[in-house]
């Protein structure tokens, strides 16, 4: 147990950076799902649980696999290097679906070959054999897989080579002289694994059969053909398994791998940088900035205009000269302008406690937007969504899209409670208007006293009863002062009233307009801008993770 956990942490400190990799990898996988192609996010989810599983495992292994097509030698090739007859050998292979497993060293393979999914039946500790006195010591801490056939007409090899191919630390295609050249090797698993040339080894078998004088360049046309998959730097050692040519090469450089304990590190980086390569092709690396304040501004006037905020601007000026007009009216004649009809009250539109009482609807009566308006609307949304996502590549440019709708159908409702919900100010009257009242009132007193005292006055004389003195002021008598003065000055404080109404209705009107667009604004921010914007932050963090698995 706790050389178990000596490896572990011998583990931790090997791959600290390829730890921080595979969690950038991870976090750029999360943000990519369901905005770039599933299967190239099925395949880096596939690669980070691939490698943080190996990484828990036991880093004092190597798994060395060993692949090749029928007849090109890989089972004695096996055979040769555990020094043991454990793979049969022929042209025809056993029809087990399974790869055969040799371990040299025990501790911490358990689990490994568990993770490998290599049955017991099939695994083989070297080390553990009667005649351990033959093991090679070389090899001491490899687990060397012969896998099955690759080209073999059952789907169960396919498979399991397949799987297998993955998961191995170094790779070793064993090549007969005769089929080297075969598209079934080159383009179905050499070509689609050119950046992994560091943990890969091409074994050229059978080179016995090949005339002395013919071998290098034989050596050469493999390497030509490994070049032109991109793997052109991988070694290329000539061997025969069955005369035992070459063998200590191979053992020597499969044992330098084992020994230098970074093969599984090599294999995971490889992974990692080639799923991370293929995510930020079809991501892109262009840089996005939020939405310009002139598209903001065209996305709420477009909101606005579709809400019908202009409409409920010019019903609460109308609203507000009713309103203060029957408050600073002539008192006789007011009355009057209850008659004309409150357009809010015909809006269902907030008019305080009483207004919201009398209408008892939770919905605005304000007309439907037009397709005109609803055409503004689709034209402001989407010009923010292409403007921010120029330069993006198709997927993130689809997926902005897709956000900058995927609340279209609350729009509608959306904005009618914000107009609902908006305090007009309105319900409240001018702080003027008390005093006009009461100075109206006084002025109108004032006339009804003048013109009463004026009929007493002329009842006396058509009496011709002694009148009595009337006081003058400036040569003026008074009571026609009071009369005249009452009926003046009670003109012209309403031609200041009606002054004073246009402008404070004026002023309310433009109040609401800034109240009502400021509920808009919401509006577009949690229903347009948001979503694009969440989109634009998956967009970083998908470049950030990348950024970190390439590092």
């Amino acid at each position: 147990m706790t050389s178990l956990l000596e490896s572990a942490r011998k583990l931790v400190s090997r791959g600290s950076d390829l730890d921080a990799r595979v969690a950038g990898l991870d976090a750029a996988v999360l943000q990519a799902r369901g905005r770039l192609d599933d299967e190239i996010v099925d395949h880096g989810r596939e690669v980070v649980d691939r490698a943080t599983s190996r990484l828990r495992l036991s880093a004092e292994h190597t798994v060395i696999a060993l692949a090749g097509a029928t007849g090109s030698g890989k089972s004695s090739t096996f055979n040769a290097l555990t020094d043991l007859e454990l793979s049969a050998v022929g042209v025809r292979r056993p029809t087990t679906s399974w790869a055969t497993a040799c371990v040299w060293g025990r501790e911490g393979a358990p689990e490994l070959l568990d993770w490998l999914g290599i049955p017991a039946r099939h695994q083989v500790t070297r080390d553990s054999m009667l005649d351990t006195g033959r093991e090679d010591k070389r090899m001491h801490g490899t687990v060397l897989l012969d896998l099955p056939d690759h080209d073999s007409t059952e789907v169960s090899h396919h498979l399991e080579v397949d799987r297998l191919v993955k998961l191995a630390d170094v790779l070793v295609w064993v090549l007969d002289p005769q089929k080297y050249a075969d598209a079934a090797v080159h383009d179905r698993y050499l070509k689609p694994l050119a950046g992994h040339a560091g943990i890969m080894l091409v074994v050229l078998n059978h080179i016995d059969t090949v005339p002395p004088d013919r071998r290098d360049a034989m050596v050469d046309d493999v390497r030509r053909l490994l070049a032109a998959d991109g793997l052109g730097e991988v070694p290329v050692l000539p061997i025969s398994a069955r005369e035992e040519l070459g063998l200590d090469e191979l053992k020597d450089e499969l044992a330098r791998r084992v020994a230098g304990k970074r093969a599984a590190k090599a294999r995971l980086e490889a992974d990692v940088k080639a799923v991370a390569d293929e995510l930020s092709t079809a991501s892109g690396a262009a840089r996005v900035a939020s939405p310009t304040k002139q598209r903001i501004t065209e996305l709420e006037d477009a909101f606005a205009d579709a809400a019908g905020v202009p409409i409920v601007v010019d019903a609460v000026e109308t609203s507000t000269r009713i309103r203060a007009g029957r408050a600073t009216g002539w008192p006789v004649t007011s009355w009057l302008s209850k008659l004309k009809p409150d357009p809010l009250k015909r809006l269902h539109l907030d008019l305080g406690k009483e207004g919201r009482a009398l209408t008892k609807a939770s919905r605005t009566s304000i007309p439907q937007a037009t397709k005109v308006q609803r055409a503004r609307v689709d034209a402001a949304v989407r010009g923010v969504a292409d403007e921010v996502s120029s330069g993006l590549t198709a997927p993130w440019q689809a997926s902005i899209r897709r956000a900058s709708v995927s609340n279209s159908a609350q729009i509608g409702d959306e904005l009618d409670t914000a107009l609902a919900s908006t305090d007009l100010g309105v319900a409240k009257l001018p702080w003027w208007a008390s005093t006009v009242r009461v100075l109206q009132w006084l002025l109108i007193l004032t006339a009804l006293a003048g013109g009463v005292w004026l009929g007493v006055l002329a009842v006396m004389a058509y009496l011709h009863m002694p009148e009595p003195p009337t006081p003058d002021l400036g040569g003026f008598p008074v009571p026609t002062l009071m009369l005249l003065g009452g009926v003046l000055l009670g003109v012209i404080l309403a031609l200041i009233c009606k002054v004073l109404v246009s402008l404070t209705a004026r002023s309310r009107a433009r109040a609401a307009d800034r109240n009502l667009r400021s509920g808009i604004r919401g509006i577009s921010q949690s229903l347009v801008i948001q979503p694009i914007e969440a989109e634009l932050d998956a967009y970083d963090r998908v470049r950030e993770g990348l950024a970190t698995a390439l590092r």
